[in-house]
Parts: structure tokens; C-alpha cells; sequence
């Protein structure tokens, strides 16, 4: 696939996942809208995993694709608010990603 025909295609995902995690968190990144496979563009999944990261006393939480990427992302926050929005997530019938969540550093 071309790269803006991916891009394109990647951020219209990239954008829902976005405003689906802002449901949650109240704010959300945009991130990944492309990913690379076998030397090809491609847009990143329609999939909503959710996803999460936790360093020291910090949570971030993700909404990535069955790959891994991170198409959104919170703002840090306190873990114990981190989690309990996670299980929100999680109930809501948000499939959990399990694995290495390819994030922006």
C-alpha cells in the first residue's frame, strides 16, 4: 500500500481509538497511524485492544491493535486511577492486549 493511502486509512483509526480512550481517560494521544511489515506501509489495525504500562507510580493506558501499536494513549497517571479506568476498559467489553505495546518514547 502507498504510504499516504496508509497514513490516510491509519489515522481515521488511530482517531476513533483516540476519542474512545478520551471516553475513558479525559484526554488521549494520537499515536501510531502506520506501521511497517515486511518493508510495506500499512495502516495500523481497526482492532481496540486495551493496554496498559506501569512505571513506579505512574499508569499509562494504550488502545492499540492486534500487533501491538498504540494507536492512542493517556496522560500519565496515579496507577491506582490507572487500573481502576483499565477495568473499566476491561468490563466494557474492551479485549485486553497481552504482550509488548509498541508505543511513541
Amino acid at each position: 500500500m502507498q504510504y499516504h493511502k496508509a497514513t490516510y486509512l491509519g489515522h481515521e483509526r488511530a482517531q476513533k481509538a483516540q476519542m474512545k480512550l478520551f471516553d475513558y481517560t479525559g484526554f488521549a494521544f494520537l499515536t501510531y497511524t502506520v506501521k511497517q511489515v515486511n518493508r510495506n506501509f500499512e495502516p495500523v489495525g481497526e482492532e481496540m485492544f486495551a493496554g496498559k504500562a506501569v512505571k513506579k507510580n505512574e499508569a499509562i493506558l494504550f488502545i492499540c491493535d492486534k500487533d501491538g501499536y498504540a494507536k492512542a494513549q493517556s496522560k500519565p497517571m496515579p496507577v491506582h486511577e490507572g487500573e481502576e479506568l483499565y477495568q473499566k476498559m476491561v468490563a466494557d467489553g474492551i479485549l485486553e492486549f497481552i504482550g509488548t505495546i509498541k508505543a511513541v518514547a
